[in-house]
């Protein structure tokens, strides 16, 4: 890995995560970590192209099947991947295909760029996380592998004490708050082999007094009823969030700071 790499132009494939949930810009659109990594990788070299083709709520045959062929097309210096964690969190969860399908996309990106990213995704504590840890680490042990073998590098988030802590996530607990994104950002930024802006980012925030139990209650039923009720209805019926949503950023273009 080089110190202070130049590079071009960069792809982001993926789901929620990379679109850049829920760091809501005022036009009611997602930033997120990608759109952060990007404008710090354009300020640094004059004619930066950036694509992000993440959609919320993909899965991984999704993802390889509408974004993988196109991002490696575009011929990018750096592609990121990140994909399967929702495959994870479904009852029924065949980890033997979300694996073939992962060495899929990274056998066709790989060669396609000069270096591709790959990340093991950060995950909030909390019983929901137990249930599914197994499979969550078993997907990663493939990001792993699939790393070591392709020439790829892994930005491990899952490691991270900072981005464990539910201050760090956002009220529908599935995606990160604007501060995680940018934690995110520079751990992306620093694997890459810039000079860190934050050398802390995996540190944890100071602590602070819990809510009481009252409102952890409050909190509790407003998330059931505004975010975990609607995510079951959706599994129940097949449906997705990202259902007829395009990809965010569909074309590698010159780096914009909407900002």
């Amino acid at each position: 890995m080089q110190t202070n790499p130049t590079y071009s132009s960069l792809v982001a494939v993926g789901d929620s995560f990379t679109e850049g949930m829920s760091d809501l810009m005022p036009d009611g659109t997602y930033r997120g970590w990608a759109d952060l990594l990007a404008a710090r990788m354009a300020a640094r070299t004059p004619g930066f192209r950036y694509a992000n083709l993440a959609v919320r709520g993909k899965l991984i045959r999704q993802i390889v099947d509408e974004q993988v062929d196109v991002a490696a097309a575009m011929g990018a210096d750096v592609i990121t991947l990140v994909g399967g964690l929702n495959d994870t969190l479904r009852p029924k969860c065949d980890m033997g295909r979300v694996r073939g399908l992962l060495e899929e996309a990274v056998e066709k990106l790989a060669p396609a760029c000069r270096q591709l990213v790959l990340m093991r995704s950060p995950g909030r504590q909390g019983p929901v996380l137990e249930r599914f840890r197994p499979r969550m680490e078993e997907l990663f042990a493939c990001v792993d592998e699939l790393a070591a073998r392709h020439g790829a590098i892994v930005v491990d988030l899952y490691g991270a004490p900072s981005l464990s802590d539910p201050r760090m996530w956002d009220v529908d607990r599935l995606h990160l708050t604007a501060e995680g994104h940018r934690r995110v950002a520079e751990a992306v930024w620093q694997t890459l082999g810039y000079d860190p802006g934050d050398a802390d980012w995996h540190t944890p925030i100071p602590a602070t007094l819990p809510p009481g139990w009252v409102m952890r209650r409050v909190a509790d039923a407003r998330f059931a009823r505004q975010h975990l009720l609607p995510w079951i209805g959706r599994r129940l019926t097949g449906r997705s969030s990202g259902d007829g949503l395009p990809s965010k950023r569909p074309e590698l273009l010159p780096y914009e700071d909407r900002a």
